[in-house]
């Protein structure tokens, strides 16, 4: 049976991340690779990773570990898609500190803490930390707000982002219901200014290079060139995404129809339910 007493709100968090001096954030990225993890940062550091641990770990995981589980309209995803027995089975360990069911926006539910397969679960609700700063039309990546809230309320505690490139793998993709290109730049921000450590990237986009090369060359200077290369590229991937849209018009059309004689899951029939409840008067 779950610990229902364990941790569950913010402040009992902090003084739980407080007794970590190096927490390292584990994304689920072809970047990253455990043991060069665990051979760097050893057993002292506490290990998190989140939701379907199975795209980074092969076998079980014995460090000292935490595992967060990202809520939906559904509830905590592991549990409605019934994968909490095969992410915990790599987890499960002497080491295993438990679950952090996490939501960052109001729509989002959690799930009942006897829900997690036995483990502590204990809850952070951040769906109100972000307000007037995440831009509305998406919602923060599990992995950004608890970077960002940590680093905000951990100060004791360095943060290590591991595998955080926000770029498309063949084997996984990125939802667009998050902005990407928001949180990298709060995130080089963040680095910048030393409040977090990250491995598993580029460190510079070359600017920096370029900036040391030619030492006479303004910031402002440097800034201004850059922004209109990239207005350039940009407008020129906008002409070729164009013309793909026309070329593949039907193809769409066709991918549209199927789609619409699935069955909704359980996640569209929460969204659905809730753009009807909003709807009325």
């Amino acid at each position: 049976m779950a610990d229902t007493s364990w941790i569950g709100d913010r402040d009992g968090w902090a003084a739980f991340f407080a007794g970590f001096e190096r927490i390292v954030l584990v994304a689920n990225s072809d970047a990253v690779d455990i043991a060069a993890l665990r051979q760097r940062f050893g057993d002292d550091a506490l290990y998190v990773f989140f939701n379907k641990v199975f795209k980074v770990l092969s076998e079980p995981f014995a460090g000292s570990c935490l595992l967060v589980a990202r809520s939906s309209p559904a509830g905590a995803n592991i549990v409605y898609r019934n994968e909490v027995e095969s992410v915990l089975g790599l987890l499960r360990s002497p080491k295993f500190r438990g679950v952090l069911n996490l939501r960052t926006a109001p729509g989002e539910t959690f799930s009942r803490a006897e829900e997690f397969g036995g483990a502590r679960a204990g809850f952070l609700d951040l769906a109100d930390y972000f307000d007037d700063f995440y831009p509305a039309s998406h919602v923060p990546t599990s992995g950004f707000a608890l970077a960002v809230w940590l680093a905000e309320n951990c100060p004791t505690s360095r943060v290590v982002l591991a595998g955080f490139t926000a770029q498309r793998s063949v084997q996984w993709k990125l939802f667009h219901d998050h902005d990407w290109t928001f949180e990298q730049i709060v995130q080089r921000l963040l680095l910048r200014s030393n409040k977090i450590e990250r491995i598993g990237g580029s460190d510079t986009s070359g600017l920096e290079e370029i900036a040391r090369r030619f030492p006479d060359t303004t910031p402002e200077e440097l800034s201004l060139v850059a922004s209109q290369v990239l207005a350039e590229r940009l407008e020129g991937s906008n002409m070729a995404i164009d013309r793909l849209f026309s070329l593949t018009r039907l193809q769409g059309r066709i991918d549209g129809l199927l789609r619409s004689l699935k069955p909704k899951t359980r996640k569209q029939k929460f969204a659905a339910k809730s753009r009807t409840d909003t709807a009325k008067p």
